[in-house]
């Protein structure tokens, strides 16, 4: 159920959660018999039981002998972390490589604070040794590097594909790696989209991605058909800002009949809502629609079977919570059930049969599935980080990251509803948790995240009752790297890969220093005002 209204439901059923297990060499951690239990802060009236991943973070800081409020305690889940050796892995931004970061409130030696994945991911430290390694077989060789060396550049794509088809779900032949994401959601909506007089509509969230709208709204203008009729918006309730899946099995079995095509997000940019494919695909097959989804804020975040769950199509970007860099090039998956078919394609010479492509006759012998749907050979460079991803990715599994991640987020939404949720009705001698001087700054948080934790992937959208950019500021200032949504919204991602819970509570302490900041800011202007 999503958050509505400034009360978010916690009643949750719960989940199967990461086994840590403690080192007796960590003597700062040990399990400490007979501890008082730990008091659940009161968050709002309506909170009976706190979440799944809570729980389990509340029994923990039990044998750590601290409160979830404490620096100790998420040093104490780092340390039995078991993914924790993957942060290693990547190149964490420093206090004093961070442009915006302020030596007078933070130490310009510590570690920055990330939480930006979802918009950008980290770079893998191995990117610097391939690209190096490729660019002097390039020296070295010449064009001999189209077929030589560990990583044949004219192979280069074909060489990652079953990784990438392990963290989507599906099988190898059912995955190319190709284009950016708006390119391929085109190139599939031309096979895809074949729309009729009785079957022309296109379905689409209300608040899609912009550029998920325009591919929507040009592909119906193309085949001349009006998006003011053949654009379906999935909308949610007056009041609430997350899609109920119910609402929208609702909408594809009053609409379906009309609907050529739906094409929705595995999860939604704004909000961090995970939407149900599986629920989704069968609802959009029994009326006879075609089925894809949008995975740029799915892929590498949340586990999916796309080959299990009979998707038609689907297609990503690389370079968010798969680290590829900015710009990366883009994963498509086509179900093996349309491998061969007569639809209408833009064909391009990387489509053809690798065995047959250099006889160079303009005879197509095309691919089948979705090899069959590339056009030109891919860029060396533009494969090289999201091979280096993947490797990181082959290190673990989606199930371990996914374990790891509820808890990150429980903890952050833990420490955020506590310091800074509305106050309700609360008995004089409760605080909820906020100081004074927080519950001076009249500044609330409101989560629009899903709480329950399987509607919900890395991210956590927190809505402002108030303009951010004084804040985000703040942010920037302590060397807190997020993003906003004007007018009133921060998305932070603490992404499995890379961050530590410790990076969690260091986050929210500069969230409630820069709130403080903020607040002295305001009284200052106030008082110049009555000067």
């Amino acid at each position: 159920m999503c958050a509505r209204g400034d009360v978010a439901i916690l009643n949750l059923p719960i989940l199967l959660l990461l086994n840590f297990t403690m080192s007796s060499e960590e003597d700062s951690c040990q399990a400490v018999e007979e501890q008082p239990p730990v008091k659940v802060p009161r968050l709002d009236p309506e909170v009976s039981t706190p979440t799944a991943p809570v729980q389990e973070l509340l029994q923990q800081a039990v044998g750590f002998a601290c409160q979830l409020t404490d620096q100790q305690f998420a040093k104490c889940m780092d340390r039995i972390d078991p993914l924790r050796h993957l942060r290693d892995e990547f190149e964490i931004p420093r206090m004093n490589t961070i442009p915006t970061a302020d030596e007078s409130v933070v130490n310009m030696d510590d570690d920055g604070i990330y939480m930006c994945g979802n918009s950008l991911g980290l770079m893998p430290h191995a990117i610097r040794a391939i690209v190096t390694q490729e660019l002097d077989k390039w020296a070295h060789m010449g064009i001999l590097g189209q077929f030589a060396g560990h990583m044949p550049w004219a192979m280069s794509d074909e060489l990652i594909l079953a990784k990438m088809a392990k963290i989507v779900g599906a099988n190898e032949k059912e995955v190319a790696i190709m284009n950016g994401l708006s390119v391929n959601i085109h190139m599939l909506l031309v096979s895809f989209y074949r729309p009729t007089k009785e079957r022309h509509k296109i379905l689409i969230e209300e608040h899609a991605f912009p550029s998920d709208h325009y591919v929507a709204e040009s592909q119906i203008s193309l085949h001349g058909y009006d998006p003011k009729t053949s654009l379906v918006l999935a909308k949610p309730r007056e009041g609430e800002h997350c899609l109920r899946m119910s609402d929208v099995l609702d909408l594809i079995d009053r609409e379906g009949d009309s609907i050529a095509v739906i094409l929705l997000p595995g999860i939604q940019y704004y909000t961090g809502q995970v939407f149900d494919m599986k629920a989704i695909t069968e609802a959009g097959h029994r009326k006879g629609c075609l089925v894809g989804f949008d995975l740029a804020h799915a892929v590498g975040n949340i586990e999916m079977q796309l080959h299990d769950w009979n998707v038609d199509f689907a297609a990503w970007c690389t370079y968010k919570y798969l680290n590829s860099g900015a710009g990366a090039i883009a994963g498509a998956f086509l179900h093996e059930m349309h491998a061969v078919n007569n639809h209408p394609r833009l064909a391009g010479w990387w489509g053809h049969q690798m065995s047959t492509r250099f006889n160079m006759d303009n005879k197509m012998d095309l691919s089948a599935g979705i090899a069959g749907y590339r056009i030109s050979n891919p860029s060396l460079m533009a494969i090289i980080p999201v091979k280096a991803s993947l490797e990181i990715f082959a290190k673990t599994s989606m199930s371990a990251l996914r374990k790891k991640s509820l808890l990150l987020t429980g903890y952050l939404e833990y420490l955020v509803r506590l310091y800074f949720s509305k106050p309700h009705s609360l008995p004089q001698n409760e605080s909820n948790g906020k100081t004074l001087n927080d519950a001076a700054t009249d500044i609330y948080i409101h989560v629009i995240t899903p709480s329950e934790p399987s509607e919900r992937g890395c991210q956590l959208s927190l809505m402002f009752n108030t303009a951010i950019d004084d804040i985000f500021t703040q942010l920037l200032k302590r060397g807190v790297l997020c993003d906003e949504r004007k007018p009133n919204v921060i998305r932070f991602a603490p992404i499995p890969l890379y961050t530590k819970f410790e990076d969690v509570w260091r986050m929210v302490q500069a969230l409630r220093e820069s709130l403080n900041a903020v607040k002295q800011q305001k009284l200052g202007r106030s008082l110049d005002e009555l000067d």
